[in-house]
């Protein structure tokens, strides 16, 4: 029988009724969320309204207080190390998170040294691969502080793309970017953005991700679709075009960054 191709396709994350509080701050409300397969999604929105709890919860890195969450339609129960995921799901912090006191091919290939049968050499190779995807092949020698902050951040890249030959299944298919570029200048802005991009379209690297930015530039050219969180919800969704030509108060003010309108200024 020839498969139904008007059936819809079964989203790759899907949050369900997601809520959050921290003591009597509540930070997401009943948030719903669907993620599809090879979406550049991005997450905007005032400061310490959920966004980068969000990301944590996707990452099964912190627990959500009510809701369901589900991965390629299997729900989630407990955080990471409570299960596996069916697909892998990676993320890079917004401060790079590196080990000082280690190399940038240490740092890059941890979790291989730690939780594989690798050996060195072959660690080192797949490293070194991955620090070429980025654009830092030969600095697997140098530690994090002989590096630019725009070098750092492309590192903790390359730790977010490296995967186990010997364990497919586990090799992440979702990026998490927890603002890829902030204190960043705008040149070094533009390569990360770029690298972004670019890790997006390469073949066996992940083909969806989702990121929190608070930065114009960043939001206009890596965004497929953009939502906007404020007050625990969801208050607006659409694609970089509408930034521009909705009338959504909240959207127009931030993009406007106004102190006069809906969102509250928190001194």
């Amino acid at each position: 029988m020839a498969a139904n191709l008007d059936q819809p396709r079964e989203p790759l994350i899907e949050l369900k009724g997601v809520s959050k509080s921290f003591g009597n701050n509540v930070i997401l409300d009943h948030v719903d969320l669907t993620i599809e397969r090879g979406e550049a999604l991005v997450i905007i929105g005032p400061s310490g309204t959920g966004k980068s709890t969000i990301l944590r919860i996707i990452a099964g890195l912190l627990p959500s207080d009510a809701g369901e969450i589900y991965i390629k339609g299997q729900k989630r129960t407990g955080l990471i190390e409570d299960g596996e995921d069916p697909i892998g799901i990676s993320m890079v912090f917004q401060q790079a998170a590196l080990f000082d006191s280690l190399t940038v091919e240490e740092n890059v290939g941890f979790s291989l040294y730690q939780h594989s049968n690798l050996s060195k050499k072959k660690i080192r190779k797949l490293v070194e691969e991955k620090l070429e995807m980025v654009g830092l092949g030969g600095t697997g020698d140098r530690y994090p502080a002989e590096l630019s902050g725009g070098m750092r951040k492309r590192v903790s890249f390359a730790r977010a793309i490296m995967s186990n030959p010997e364990t497919p299944q586990a090799n992440p298919e979702v990026i998490l970017y927890d603002e890829p570029t902030a204190g960043l200048d705008p040149i070094a802005s533009t390569v990360i953005e770029d690298l972004v991009r670019r890790l997006q379209c390469s073949t066996g690297v992940c083909g969806t991700y989702v990121m929190v930015s608070h930065q114009n530039s960043t939001i206009r050219r890596t965004a497929d679709r953009i939502i906007f969180l404020y007050g625990g919800q969801i208050q607006w969704q659409g694609n970089v075009q509408e930034i521009d030509t909705t009338d959504n108060p909240l959207v127009r003010q931030f993009f406007s960054a106004s102190i006069k309108g809906p969102i509250r200024i928190i001194d």
